[in-house]
């Protein structure tokens, strides 16, 4: 991509002023009485273009801003918000808070993080590259969303219609603090590139998409690589049909790998642990995935979509395994979540950051071709309809898409299928791990081959 830009946001040069506004209502939280405050001071700003068969579809400009207080009264805690920054505003909106946790009922587990663990100036300093603004219209973002919707039809005649292309671009910055003296902020963007083509006519159409998001618009896909791969997506699913139940191997498409590594944060998640509904409850120790697989979190990956010093608490962030050789090493916890199991901060309030998947038996030639040589005779899934994921049990039940292989060959598509095992026994059963790597926002896996899956068709 060549529109992208170095300069600064004009918005960034609030910084200072954001600082002060933060410092003004933990001091005003203070005189009221409280015993605790957080504040954090945000604003940001986007653009969104989508086009259909050639036409601007849809502008949309987006701009937010917000001032966000909690206040604590002992274990009571109360929370407003404002989006007028006046010193008048300011005042009432503490005021609000503190007359909310005045009212409210204990919780053992309210507070601030404890000091020890909340960043410091350095930790908060440190520049991860998470802003590049990028100076573009909604005139050129309509037409490079043009240019990879005319490459997806420009590919085949069979591309027959679209579902659209679209452009987005996001930046913003925030500045955290609180009473026990954590102070920081930094600015950070988020670019995306998308489109969906559709193939066929009538009862035969088939559609698929493909996107490239960066936090840097200089490393979104070229707009007619993409349009061409979304296309060759999208041809592939022609004349696709049912197969017949059974069990067998399932390769999961590295996109929706990711998805995989995502069930298994939202079962680590204190908020699940907590109330007992997650079947990773006790967990922490044991085997809980093949013994071949490693999960790595890295927070300060440079440009990053997972990436920060620190999290949405202030709490700093440290590189740690999550899982080793198959075996749980940590949850994503909260300062809430943590005391609630009586355990100790992550610095994942706000989520996960940056998780790598890998196995200890891959090699670099493992590329998708060899992932399904690894298959030899089973189902390739691409897309996944509906949730069907119960996190209490690990039941997992999904509507899916996806190629008939055998012998390592795609032989056709397959359509409305269902597919269903059980979390901790998929999470087991990964037999290989391919090197197809691909990211998908603060989460990066190849190709996953599950052993064996139930497979519900004709």
């Amino acid at each position: 991509m060549n529109d992208s830009t170095s300069s600064s946001l004009p918005i960034t040069q609030n910084q200072a002023l954001f600082r002060e506004l933060v410092s003004d209502a933990l001091a005003h939280a203070r005189s009221l009485g409280a015993s605790d405050a957080a504040a954090e001071v945000s604003e940001s700003r986007g653009l969104s273009v989508s086009v259909r068969n050639g036409d601007t579809e849809t502008v949309e400009q987006t701009q937010d801003r917000s001032l966000d207080l909690t206040v604590f009264a002992g274990k009571r805690r109360g929370s407003a918000s404002t989006s007028d920054f006046s010193p008048k505003a300011l005042r009432e909106t503490v005021e609000a808070a503190w007359h909310i946790a005045r009212y409210t009922a204990e919780d053992p587990a309210a507070g601030l993080p404890d000091a020890e663990d909340l960043a410091g100036i350095q930790d908060s300093q440190t520049d991860l590259a998470l802003h590049h603004p990028w100076k573009i219209d909604a005139e050129k973002a309509a037409a490079l969303a043009i240019r990879a919707e005319r490459a997806a039809h420009d590919l085949s005649p069979l591309i027959t219609n679209t579902d659209g292309a679209s452009v987005d671009t996001y930046e913003g910055h925030f500045v955290l603090g609180n009473t026990r003296g954590f102070m920081g902020g930094y600015p950070y963007s988020r670019h995306g590139l998308s489109v969906a083509p559709i193939a066929g006519k009538g009862n035969g159409m088939q559609r698929d998409y493909w996107y490239s998001a960066a936090r840097d618009a200089a490393r979104l896909a070229d707009p007619q690589a993409l349009g061409r791969y979304a296309a060759e997506r999208t041809l592939a699913r022609l004349s696709a049909r049912r197969i017949k139940t059974g069990r067998f191997p399932v390769l999961f498409e590295a996109p929706l790998a990711v998805g995989l590594l995502g069930a298994l944060v939202q079962a680590c998640s204190g908020g699940a642990l907590y109330r007992k509904a997650s079947f990773l409850v006790d967990a922490l120790g044991k085997p809980v995935m093949a013994d071949h697989i490693d999960i790595f979190e890295d927070p300060h990956v440079p440009g990053g979509m997972g990436s920060s010093c620190f999290d949405s608490e202030g709490v700093r962030t440290a590189a740690r395994d999550v899982v080793s050789a198959g075996v749980l090493q940590g949850y994503f916890l909260s300062s809430y979540t943590a005391r609630k199991l009586g355990m100790r901060t992550t610095g994942n309030a706000g989520g996960s950051h940056n998780l790598r998947l890998a196995s200890r038996l891959a090699h670099p030639d493992d590329d998708f071709r060899a992932m399904l040589r690894k298959l030899d005779t089973g189902l390739l899934v691409t897309e996944l309809i509906g949730q069907g994921v119960n996190y209490v049990t690990g039941d997992y039940s999904r509507g899916a898409f996806g190629y008939w292989v055998e012998k390592g060959e795609i032989r056709h598509a397959v359509q409305e299928i269902t597919i269903a095992g059980n979390l901790a026994d998929m999470f087991r059963q990964i037999v290989a791990v391919g090197a197809d790597e691909i990211t998908r926002g603060a989460k990066t896996t190849g190709s996953i081959l599950i052993g064996q899956m139930a497979i519900a068709g004709l």
